[in-house]
């Protein structure tokens, strides 16, 4: 097999946003296949979505929500690392993930984020493209890879 070629041009930094979901897991893969071939800079990044009337009634459910954000954006470093590709990580709180999303974009300036086409959803939601991947790609400021 030959050297990997970058299919998109000028791609220099990528954002992996991901919950941990099965649809995460794909998305984690194209991401890092992505930032392999572009050798590009690589973020992960995850949000627990928490509002002040939670947080505040129910601070140890944040805690465990953060905690296991924490083990599988671990995860995602890990596999982004057997495969040579440097991984920064992050976990945000936020009451709304697509807002947080954007604004960890803008921060590290990604010329494109990659997630996945619905979160922890079950039932007919499953079969629509989530909200939070909706207003992602509606609102980013650079381009939004959505994996099935």
């Amino acid at each position: 097999m030959g050297a990997e070629v970058c299919p998109i041009s000028s791609l220099t930094i990528i954002l992996l946003a991901t919950d941990g979901s099965d649809y995460s897991e794909h998305a984690t893969t194209e991401a890092v296949n992505l930032a392999k071939a572009c050798n590009t800079k690589f973020y992960a990044t995850s949000v627990v979505e928490v509002n002040p009337e939670y947080e505040a009634l129910a601070p140890q459910a944040v805690e465990k929500a953060e905690k296991e954000a924490i083990e599988f954006l671990e995860a995602v470093k890990e596999c982004a690392e057997k495969e040579g590709v440097a991984c920064e990580t992050t976990v945000a709180r936020g009451h709304d993930p697509a807002e947080s999303i954007i604004e960890k974009a803008v921060e590290v300036k990604a010329d494109m984020i990659v997630m996945g086409k619905h979160g922890r959803k079950k039932g007919l939601k499953k079969l629509l493209l989530g909200s939070c991947t909706s207003k992602v790609v509606g609102y980013a400021p650079c381009k939004v890879l959505v994996v099935p």
